[in-house]
């Protein structure tokens, strides 16, 4: 005896049943939700174009409507991104987006002084103290361009 048959309410549906059930979830799931409000999605906007220069070193940010804003990093022709990252607050793109950028300038200043060994707490401890202060002085200009406070 078949499942379906079981069952009084499909018992006459005549092999429609599974396209049935499928026409239910596909309603369910058609049902729009959001998870990004309209002002953080124009406040992440504005943070991604502020940090656009980072495309340069494999890092990515797109807008993916109202799942937020999504960072793709590390690809390569055969298995595409690597890293994917999704943000849905302004504050934590520009915190990731900071370090990201901190990061790059970082490597560059290793291969400079010739440090192998790429831990980034070092290399900036490394730096002279006028360096550091103007690497994070850079923070507060971005912050200001993307319209973030910070503390």
């Amino acid at each position: 005896m078949d499942f379906w048959t079981q069952c009084p309410e499909v018992e006459n549906s005549s092999g429609r049943v599974y396209d049935t059930v499928m026409e239910l979830e596909t309603e369910e799931l058609m049902v729009k939700q959001t998870y990004i409000t309209e002002e953080e999605q124009r406040k992440c906007r504005k943070v991604a174009d502020t940090f656009r220069e980072l495309e340069d070193v494999d890092v990515v940010v797109v807008d993916v409507g109202r799942y937020g804003f999504v960072k793709l990093q590390y690809y390569s022709p055969q298995k595409g991104f690597e890293n994917d990252y999704t943000f849905t607050e302004s504050i934590r793109l520009f915190e990731d987006l900071w370090e990201e950028w901190l990061h790059t300038q970082l490597i560059v200043l290793a291969k400079e002084m010739k440090i192998e060994d790429v831990d980034y707490d070092d290399i900036f401890k490394r730096l002279p103290e006028e360096k550091q202060k103007e690497l994070m002085g850079w923070k507060q200009r971005f912050a200001e361009i993307a319209g973030i406070e910070i503390q």
